[in-house]
Parts: C-alpha cells; sequence; structure tokens
C-alpha cells in the first residue's frame, strides 16, 4: 500500500539524512521525497511517498517521532490531503508535431517553459494520475528529460 507522510522537523544539519536512514532501515522504499522551508525559516516539511503494510508503517511513524530535531509526524490517509507534484518536461517537437503537443498542452493546463526550435520544454502542476496521463501522451512524441519534484501534501 502506497502511504504519505509529512514530518516537520527542525531546519538543521544532518536532519534529513537521520529521517531517511531510519526509514530505509526499516526496510521501505522511498517513492518520492521532498524537502523545503516553511513559513518558518527554523523548521522544514519533509514529505516522504513510501510503499509498506499498515502495521510496518505505524512502527515507522512511532520512530520518526522519537528522533531528535523532529517536530511532528501526519500518516496522511487517503482524501485527508491535497496532493501536487510538479514535472518539468522536455519533449521533442518539430514543425509537424509541436501543434499536436500545444493541444495536448492545453487540455492539461501545463505551460510552455521553454522554446526551443526542436523542442519543448513543458511544466505541470497536478496529483498524480493526470501527470502520469500528460506524460503518457508525450511518450510518443519522444520525451528528452524530466525532471519531477515527488509529491507535496498537505492536510485539508
Amino acid at each position: 500500500m502506497r502511504h504519505t507522510i509529512s514530518v516537520l522537523v527542525e531546519n538543521k544539519f544532518g536532519v534529513l539524512a537521520r529521517v531517511a536512514g531510519m526509514i530505509s532501515g526499516r526496510g521501505f522504499n522511498i517513492d518520492s521525497l521532498n524537502v523545503a522551508p516553511t513559513h518558518d525559516a527554523s523548521l522544514s516539511r519533509i514529505t516522504i511517498v513510501l510503499k509498506g503494510d499498515d502495521a510496518a508503517l505505524d512502527l515507522c511513524t512511532k520512530q520518526l517521532r522519537k528522533l531528535v530535531n523532529v517536530v511532528e509526524v501526519m500518516d496522511f490517509k487517503d482524501g485527508q490531503t491535497i496532493a501536487r507534484e510538479l514535472v518539468l518536461v522536455k519533449v521533442r517537437a518539430d514543425a509537424k508535431t509541436r501543434p499536436e503537443i500545444l493541444q495536448i498542452k492545453e487540455i492539461f493546463r501545463a505551460r510552455i517553459a521553454n522554446l526551443a526550435q526542436d523542442s519543448l520544454i513543458i511544466e505541470v502542476t497536478g496529483e498524480d494520475e493526470k501527470v502520469s496521463a500528460f506524460l503518457g501522451l508525450l511518450e510518443p512524441f519522444g520525451i528528452l528529460e524530466i525532471a519531477r519534484t515527488g509529491r507535496l501534501a498537505l492536510k485539508r
């Protein structure tokens, strides 16, 4: 089962390494990891997406709460969060394929971040399903590069 965990931590050296090490030490594979400062410069939010059963996840969250510099740990259940991901995708786009790619971009409310003679860099933000569908439609044109933020989530 896929879980999203939000960990509010003090913004100090080594905290991310301790959190990630503890999670991997419990046998979880991290699908995505996102870290950034919050509105309070002394705190950062770590958003982790991982797979595992509920019992192991419960033990993992209890262990996270015991770590030094951890302020709060939240395990988000389905429907409790607003979750988004940002993706930059560089796709091959010549004069023949460009109009079709631009039409796909409009349907997904994506934005052009860069326009070159033989490629486009498109920025898309949304839920996992939206991003996956968008990338699936661009694949036949030739995806050259992708950069993804991973999931960001806040409790409703």
